[in-house]
């Protein structure tokens, strides 16, 4: 989709600083930050506006000014934060909407006004829900975002008769634009490009081009696209968990059969309810193996909510439930067990995936192998639904493994006595008890990644897989080769045989 084929509608709030703290009096408000051991106004309410005061006027003169002012902190994290709520209500328009601190938020509309009676009405649905929330909006649709914000920013139908504060917030290049005779952006955009990049720099040529919609300008959405997705909208807002469930079964459905055509399942589901007040609650699922049995997820959603710390509230109710499978892999069709039943696989993919609904994401691991020939790196955890588990390969029958299972961290230091330094252990010392060798196997020389260190590489490990008197398997190394790398090279238990 061309530059020229995109709608995004901008949202500029310009009291936002002061309608998020949800002030219904009147009383004139500033919030101020620290600057230069003074209080400066950051942002102010319309109240305050009305009175004279604005950003970048010092607090002393502004209760000077008006004696009655309130005060509160500028806090711009709570307003990102306040703008990415509103960013994810606003999802409910489009999938494609973002937020731009400091000044609002932007949905890419393309291809979807029509759902909502055309672009004007959809421009006033969200204004409308905007105000019922406490916040004023400004409303532009252009080609990019930029040129929508800009519009929505500072007013007027064009880019062209924009001030030049829409094109830099420098104020030296500024200055220089006004010194030059150019008060307009379209101004601007007339002269030559090369004039432009070598007297006011390349980063003035590029807000340039992304007012004047003649370069593409991506849009980061708050959440991720999903090539399968269901939606439902409700006339009247449902609020009872038996309606929120036989809606999510009815999106299940729509979702498997997308999923059915392509062949694929999903491996995350992720579950978006809309609340009448704006605010939006999202459960996911996530699956060991690509699922899209409808049934199956149902129950799995409903692990996923019981096991919730705070259950959905439903408020005034829910007015959009939907539901989007982010993450697909491949999926053919099952083979079933010789008496009709599930295979083994199917089973435990199963199980894993209502534990992780019922105990969380991190909750259920797995080992994978990492590429190491270092015994205490050669493998990590990672939780089991995030990818498809590795097969494990047990060793020939008759041969007993080369390494324990689990390892001691760190290593317990021995004492040991061997007839020579660089031979096998004959005796040694572990936690106060002194163990005879009655048999030994070895060594396997493990020498250190000199590639990973610059300054110095380690030092070599000889380990011997060692049997006592009673049967009892350890594994053992020497640390360092005898008289190359250390004239004293010490003993470790590194772990012990089943």
């Amino acid at each position: 989709m061309g530059a020229g084929s995109r709608r995004i509608l901008a949202l500029y709030l310009p009291w936002l600083s002061a309608e998020r703290l949800h002030r219904t009096d009147q009383t004139p408000l500033v919030l101020v930050a620290q600057e230069r051991g003074r209080q400066v106004i950051r942002a102010t309410c319309p109240a305050a506006a009305a009175e004279g005061l604005h950003p970048g006027l010092a607090l002393a003169d502004a209760r000077a000014q008006v004696p009655g002012v309130a005060v509160a902190d500028h806090d711009p994290a709570a307003d990102a934060a306040c703008l990415d709520w509103l960013a994810d209500g606003a999802t409910r328009w489009s999938p494609m909407a973002a937020a731009l601190a400091p000044h609002g938020f932007l949905i890419d509309t393309s291809g979807c006004a029509h759902l909502f009676g055309g672009e004007a009405s959809l421009i006033a649905d969200v204004v409308t829900r905007l105000h019922r929330l406490g916040f004023t909006a400004a409303p532009a649709i252009a080609a990019t975002p930029a040129a929508a914000m800009a519009l929505a920013r500072f007013g007027g139908s064009t880019v062209a008769d924009l001030p030049l504060t829409a094109l830099t917030d420098l104020e030296p290049v500024a200055v220089a634009l006004r010194r030059a005779g150019l008060k307009r952006v379209g101004e601007v955009a007339a002269l030559p490009r090369a004039a432009v990049a070598s007297r006011f720099g390349e980063a003035l040529l590029t807000a340039l081009d992304a007012l004047t919609e003649s370069a593409p300008q991506p849009l980061d959405p708050r959440v991720p696209l999903a090539e399968v997705m269901a939606e439902q909208r409700f006339p009247q807002p449902i609020a009872t968990a038996d309606a929120v469930r036989a809606a999510l079964e009815r999106l299940l459905l729509h979702c498997a059969v997308q999923l059915g055509q392509r062949g694929h399942g999903g491996r995350l589901f992720a579950l978006a309810l809309y609340r009448a007040d704006g605010h939006v609650a999202t459960v996911t699922v996530e699956t060991a193996a690509p699922q899209r049995d409808a049934a199956v997820l149902l129950r799995l959603f409903d692990e996923r909510i019981a096991a919730l710390n705070d259950l959905l509230d439903p408020g005034f109710g829910y007015d959009l439930l939907r539901l989007a499978v982010p993450v697909t892999h491949t999926l053919d069709e099952s083979q079933l067990g010789l008496e009709g039943g599930q295979l083994a696989e199917t089973q435990l993919a199963e199980l894993v995936d209502r534990l992780t609904a019922r105990l969380g994401r991190g909750r259920i691991r797995r080992l994978a192998r990492a590429d190491t020939h270092i015994p205490e790196q050669a493998s990590f955890d990672l939780p089991l639904a995030s990818a498809p588990p590795a097969r494990w390969e047990p060793p020939p029958l008759g041969e007993p493994p080369t390494r324990p299972i689990r390892l001691f961290d760190p290593p317990q230091p021995v004492e040991v006595l061997a007839e020579v330094p660089d031979g096998p252990p004959r005796r040694f010392r572990w936690r106060g008890r002194v163990l005879d060798v009655a048999a030994h196997e070895g060594p396997e020389r493990i020498a250190a990644e000199w590639w990973r260190r610059k300054d110095n590489a380690g030092l070599t490990r000889d380990y011997w897989r060692i049997e006592d008197g009673d049967g009892r398997r350890y594994w053992l190394f020497r640390h360092g080769l005898y008289d190359r790398e250390t004239v004293g090279p010490r003993w470790y238990l590194h772990g012990l045989f089943a």
